[in-house]
């Protein structure tokens, strides 16, 4: 205990050290002033692929979030027009949760059997895209233990379970950014869907169908006046990676969790088990 405390001190004395005063990595948690982050009709003009999440949606924003932004950026240089989107648990090739070999602090994470993706997939590599940007200035290294727990394939290139340690936690049916951020890792804390902020992780439950696992970008309101949740993902509307603008009255609920404490990556408890019975949130939205 003594030695993980050690460590998150001296983590947090680096991040801010080599974070303070640069737009890149800010230091600490993203803030809110618990009102609705809504978006203007020219923050979607980009349209659905684009490299510029940080840019357009970064304005204004402080902390660990603005790195995820850059991370979505990274992982969608890896496909211009969306890269293919494809789930299939017992296809051979196996399926690959993104197409490009994903890598944290230089170690790997995945070699992909396919060049396409799924969600889970997109929202933890701009998971671990991110966090490799606010830790890039470190001087710990993770340990074997914590690194295979982050692997998102076995190390014989199989299939990594549901429920299997941190990415196993992640992929799991369900709200598994809770499950793997705040229940295993408690590298993130939850957040009403009110207080969102353009990087937060979020999990959708569709009010017809399963789930799906995004990076909120904000809240949009249509000419029309239909609400709107605009996200990063992997879904088959934009074959792979691309933003998606989808009516809220589609969804049932919603669970955000926002980035705060990255220094947990080094000392998180492997054998944690999450309980898997967490209920979302539902989006109470009044003009």
């Amino acid at each position: 205990m003594r030695r993980q405390l050690k460590i998150s001190a001296l983590l947090f004395i680096l991040l801010l050290s080599t974070a303070c005063g640069t737009k890149e990595t800010v230091p600490g948690p993203t803030t809110d002033d618990g009102t609705r982050f809504v978006l203007k009709a020219k923050d979607l003009s980009a349209g659905t692929y684009h490299i510029r999440h940080a840019e357009i949606f970064g304005r204004n924003l402080n902390g660990y979030n603005l790195a995820i932004l850059q991370g979505i950026d990274k992982v969608q240089a890896t496909a211009d027009s969306g890269g293919g989107y494809f789930a299939g648990v017992s296809a051979v090739p196996p399926e690959s949760p993104v197409g490009y070999p994903v890598q944290l602090l230089g170690r790997p994470l995945l070699k992909p059997a396919r060049k396409t993706s799924y969600c889970s997939g997109s929202s933890y590599a701009a998971f671990v895209e991110g966090m490799d940007l606010i830790l890039k200035n470190h001087k710990l290294d993770l340990d074997s233990a914590h690194y295979e727990a982050l692997r998102m394939q076995e190390a014989d290139g199989g299939r990594r379970e549901d429920h299997v340690k941190f990415w196993g936690w992640w992929n799991a049916d369900g709200f598994g950014n809770d499950f793997a951020l705040v229940q295993y890792a408690k590298i993130g804390q939850r957040v009403k869907p009110i207080q969102a902020r353009p990087g937060d992780f979020m999990n959708i439950s569709w009010k017809k169908g399963g789930g799906h696992s995004v990076v909120f970008l904000g809240w949009y309101l249509s000419p029309d006046s239909i609400k709107n949740v605009v996200y990063w993902s992997s879904q088959k509307s934009t074959n792979g990676f691309g933003d998606a603008v989808v009516p809220v009255n589609r969804i049932k609920e919603v669970l955000v969790v926002r980035l705060t404490h990255p220094e947990h990556l080094f000392n998180f408890d492997i054998q944690a088990q999450p309980k898997d019975t967490t209920r979302g949130d539902t989006i109470h939205w009044q003009l």
